[in-house]
């Protein structure tokens, strides 16, 4: 899978900029091709208005076509391929790497899937059709199917010759698979120990019969695992019956993890993931990402305004307390916002499981409660420093005030880092996406019941005085 250098592409109708713009890609159709690597030219082609970028393609030669297709915009992939004749696009799609047109398709509704479908031949059609079976988090979704499986009784010489005659120049002859007589996988062997052996040795000679492989069923994130726990370039990927499939190399891993963390930086923000780049989504489609959480968040907010009036009359008696209430609140909000990034972060690296949730929770309670006494001591000498300096009369029960601000800190901080670290962990044991608990989820939760907090604190250490 390719990701694309430059995902803008101005649209500007300034007549100088067009013109350096064609200068440009059309200076890059020059040059000596066998030294433009794709992702170079296809940069170049991702800066154009999309008019321009046709045409520029276009100007490929038919056999670089399927080299740049990958690097482009995903966005412009698809215009490109709607002012392209069936057959360009059947030779496009079918030269494609497995991985880059699984990434195609898997990007497709139904509708156009089945269109786009009908374009590759009768081998290939089959293949993208048996991937596109398996769950969309699968890892049969990324796998290449070029790669090298050999028999254990072939020779390193036999070996080379094969690799002479079949194999094309690619990344993917770094390592090799072998095979038993059955077709079971049985090793993987790096190119550069057949070169260190002598040419009439058989693979079983120098085999070590050792391998790390991915079931086509495994998801993405044990894919991630794996590959960073095994320090590995290709892995390869096996059926139920342990016979290799395919290969995935660790562009797509790093694709993946890419793709994982944007989706959860967006859900933690409040915002549903974009199709495409940010600059190419149309307005109400982004509108329609950001409005839903907005709502929700909203309508939680309306909670506040109720706890608000079912305090209403200690408002009244002590309009005092009207003045700490954004205080309080934010910092109630800021500190479960801290707690739930820390856990989602901690989890996601697989540094906590739902099991630890006992040892987070005393964790975050010794956590809360410093945090608590920290804000609320700087709390307490701002009331008390500014009611002495005069610059503010807080009246004559001003230091019941401060103990007030200063035990409401405590509590709804505490709260707030509670909340924060135990809702991830709670919607992990639901198989729910931790990322969900986004930093707006948490801070609005927060503020309704930080002001129930704050207030039945302050009912308590001011009956009888201002209450």
């Amino acid at each position: 899978m390719r990701k694309a250098l430059v995902n803008t592409r101005p649209m500007s109708n300034n007549a100088d900029f067009e013109a350096i713009q064609e200068k440009s890609i059309f200076s890059y159709f020059t040059k000596d091709k066998d030294k433009i690597h794709p992702a170079e030219l296809a940069s170049v082609i991702n800066e154009l208005r999309d008019d321009q970028a046709i045409h520029a393609f276009v100007e490929i030669s038919e056999s670089d076509e399927p080299r740049v297709f990958p690097y482009l915009d995903k966005k412009l992939q698809f215009t490109i391929l709607g002012h392209l004749s069936n057959q360009k696009v059947a030779h496009i799609l079918n030269s494609l790497d497995s991985d880059d047109r699984m990434d195609f398709f898997n990007r497709l509704t139904l509708a156009k899937r089945g269109r786009f479908l009908s374009l590759l031949n009768a081998e290939t059609k089959k293949s993208t059709q048996d991937l596109l079976g398996y769950p969309e988090d699968s890892v049969a979704r990324l796998i290449n199917t070029d790669f090298v499986a050999l028999s254990s009784e072939m020779t390193v010489n036999e070996v080379f010759d094969q690799l002479r005659k079949e194999q094309r120049d690619s990344e993917v002859i770094n390592t090799l698979y072998i095979e038993d007589e059955s077709g079971k996988l049985v090793d993987d062997m790096p190119l550069r120990r057949l070169v260190l052996n002598s040419p009439d040795k058989k693979l079983s000679e120098i085999m070590d019969n050792n391998y790390i492989a991915l079931n086509m069923n495994d998801t993405r994130e044990t894919a991630i695992i794996k590959f960073k726990e095994y320090d590995r370039v290709t892995m390869p990927v096996v059926n139920d019956h342990n016979e290799i499939l395919g290969i995935i190399t660790v562009d797509d891993i790093l694709d993946i993890i890419e793709e994982e963390e944007t989706e959860d930086a967006m859900k933690f923000g409040g915002v549903e993931d974009l199709d495409f780049p940010y600059v190419d989504t149309p307005f109400f489609s982004l509108i329609q990402k950001r409005a839903g959480w907005l709502i929700v968040l909203f309508i939680g907010e309306m909670l506040t305004a109720t706890a608000m009036g079912f305090f209403e009359e200690e408002i009244a008696a002590a309009v005092v307390l009207a003045l700490f209430i954004p205080l309080v609140i934010s910092s109630g909000g800021n500190s479960g916002s801290q707690a739930a990034t820390l856990i989602i972060r901690a989890m996601a690296l697989k540094e906590l499981s739902v099991k630890d949730w006992w040892y987070v929770m005393k964790r975050e309670i010794l956590s809360g409660l410093t945090l608590g006494v920290i804000l609320g001591t700087i709390g307490f000498m701002r009331i008390t420093f500014w009611h002495l300096m005069h610059w503010y009369d807080y009246g004559d029960h001003w230091l019941l005030i401060a103990f007030t601000i200063f035990f409401s800190l405590i509590g709804i901080v505490l709260w707030g880092t509670l909340s924060g670290s135990m809702i991830p962990i709670l919607l992990k044991k639901f198989n729910l996406d931790p990322a969900t608990s986004s930093a707006p989820f948490v801070a609005t939760m927060v503020d309704v019941t930080g002001l129930i907090i704050y207030f039945s604190i302050a009912a308590t250490i001011l009956r009888g005085t201002l209450l």
